[in-house]
């Protein structure tokens, strides 16, 4: 089924005719009302008219995330105060916080294409959503809520943390659908074991997961251990929230995007050139409807392939492969390039080891070191200590075999790495202290 079969099956020139009159429509916005992007287009010597085609973005700056922080608070809104009904925040963990804004028709908007994209992910309205998306200043509680009850759905707003109370409500409420980190779903699951309650027996059907990298590997782990389908869904806060994308049931191969809200490029992460069709880039936006802080060429970071072939699903919006990382959290292990997820997917391969694992990178004397920290299987942490010896070494061998660099794995007793209700903390580099 398709929520909004107009805007989400349009042929592809006439969806790019309404992405060319909403990009040139923004121009003229950001122009007249954001002293930041007048300046930036002054500096190259661009006007808002001189955008004839799509391919003439190219032509128009890039805005990165330290331009939200340089314009904290408020900086880069294009409304009046007045007109801004909600405000949503970034941590701020790493310098200043990203503030975004947005109005009443942002709000609706954002609403709408959740509502696309739970439909796309196979849920109705007739289901319940279990929404564990931390609520607040994090766009993905909120992002969810106002989806599902656009959708019609019936929304259960328990946000994250209270693990065990959380196993309860899913079996009392029988909901549907669940929304979390895909982290935080393996722990739900390990929780409900220790609990003495079997997920796979009550009526979930749907996971929609998102907010960190995960692999295909993790997905058939979570399916396995929660007897559900796992939908993997994108978004960011600076753009909108979760919602910008999403896998189709039908499918699965790639996330649709919504393209008449934000037009997506791929570029190469140094150069800033565009990248062909199906080769990797970094995923950049523009977000063509939104009132309260309206981006040009945001660049997010996440690496990832775009594919505008037809989908069996219907939708003709171009689909993102899933992201495989950030271009600014790849790790580099003595000139070797790493990111979390490959080495996930060696790990999660390993029969008797479980997905939750810590990367630990350290400066010894002039040389970069890399530990693995991975938890071993109930089953299997009574073993004999040279058949775990035995696993550590297979470990380390095919991560040197299939990544080219070296890395120490310890194994670790069950339960023993830290949970999040949150976003998995995945790299402790210690090359940064001090």
């Amino acid at each position: 089924m398709i929520y909004d079969v107009k805007n989400e099956t349009l042929p592809r020139e006439e969806l790019e005719q309404i992405q060319l009159r909403r990009l040139q429509a923004l121009c003229e916005r950001v122009y007249a009302n954001v002293p930041f992007y007048k300046k930036k287009f002054d500096e190259i010597g661009i006007k808002p008219q001189d955008i004839k085609c799509l391919k003439d973005i190219t032509l128009l700056p890039f805005t990165q995330k330290q331009d939200l922080r340089d314009q904290y608070p408020f900086g880069l809104f294009a409304v009046p105060k007045e007109q801004i009904v909600r405000i949503h925040s970034s941590s701020g963990t790493t310098g200043k916080a990203t503030v975004v804004g947005y109005t009443k028709r942002d709000i609706e908007n954002w609403g709408e294409l959740m509502a696309r994209s739970f439909m796309a992910a196979g849920a109705s309205a007739s289901d319940t959503i279990h929404n564990a998306y931390g609520y607040g200043l994090f766009t993905g509680g909120l992002g969810a809520h106002y989806g599902g009850e656009a959708l019609g759905a019936t929304v259960v707003p328990i946000s994250g943390g209270a693990t065990r109370r959380q196993v309860m409500l899913l079996k009392d409420f029988e909901p549907d659908v669940i929304c979390c980190t895909p982290s935080y779903a393996l722990f739900l699951a390990e929780t409900a074991i220790e609990m003495g309650i079997d997920i796979k027996k009550l009526p979930l059907r749907i996971g929609i997961f998102g907010a960190e990298p995960w692999t295909n590997e993790m997905r058939l782990d979570i399916e396995k251990e929660l007897g559900i389908k796992a939908i993997d869904i994108y978004g960011l806060s600076e753009v909108m929230g979760p919602g910008v994308a999403i896998e189709c049931h039908e499918a699965q191969n790639g996330l649709h995007i919504q393209e008449d809200h934000f037009l997506a490029e791929t570029i190469d992460p140094d150069s800033g050139e565009p990248v062909a069709q199906g080769e990797e880039g970094e995923l950049v936006f523009t977000t063509l409807t939104k009132e309260g802080i309206p981006l040009i060429r945001y660049r997010t970071r996440d690496l990832t392939t775009l594919d505008t072939t037809p989908c069996k699903c219907g939708r003709t919006t171009a689909r993102m492969k899933r992201v495989t990382g950030r271009s600014d959290d790849m790790l580099i292990i003595r000139g070797v390039n790493v990111f979390p997820s490959q080495i996930e997917s060696i790990l999660i391969e390993t029969e008797g080891l479980s997905p939750h694992y810590q990367l630990i990178v350290e400066r010894q004397g002039n040389l970069d070191t890399l530990q693995v920290l991975v938890e071993v299987n109930e089953s299997i942490f009574s073993d004999e200590i040279k058949n775990l010896q035995r696993m550590e070494s297979k470990v380390m061998k095919n991560i040197k075999e299939f990544l080219g660099v070296t890395a120490k794995v310890k194994l670790v007793e069950p339960k023993s790495i830290e949970r999040s209700i949150g976003k998995a903390k995945r790299i402790i580099d210690k090359r940064k202290e001090g």
